[in-house]
């Protein structure tokens, strides 16, 4: 089973996993830095899925940065009919090309659950 996560930067989700580039919204670190994700919503591993509410604590995605560039043009056009208004416009999306490293999950402790009755206990002192 491959192990991947679900990331949320720059108000976009992506699905990453060990060893695949990903392209980002930028971000602003140079070539070569290491990023640490940990806005993590899903992850699946050898252990299992994990779905967060909203979002897993103890999770982190590890990548590093592989080359900063733009997207393709794209033109936009607007027009007014019988008024004699047109604009064409263009714009190129920046993006950051990231390498995942790793999917590193910290072990949590789980919650201790009271008793019932110590806690009727406490509640009545």
């Amino acid at each position: 089973m491959d192990s991947y996560a679900i990331v949320e930067t720059g108000g976009m989700q992506f699905r990453m996993a060990p060893g695949r580039q990903v392209l980002i919204p930028r971000v602003d670190q140079r070539e070569g830095a290491k990023l640490r994700f940990d806005r993590v919503l899903l992850i699946s591993d050898e252990k299992g899925i994990e779905i967060g509410q909203p979002v897993l604590g103890g999770v982190t995605v590890v990548a590093r940065v592989v080359e900063h560039g733009r997207g393709p043009r794209i033109l936009v056009y607007k027009r007014k009919r019988r008024k004699g208004y047109e604009k064409r416009m263009g714009h190129r999306q920046s993006f950051t090309r990231v390498l995942v490293e790793s999917l590193d999950r910290k072990q949590r402790q789980k919650k201790q659950e009271k008793d019932p009755e110590s806690a009727e206990a406490t509640e009545g002192s």
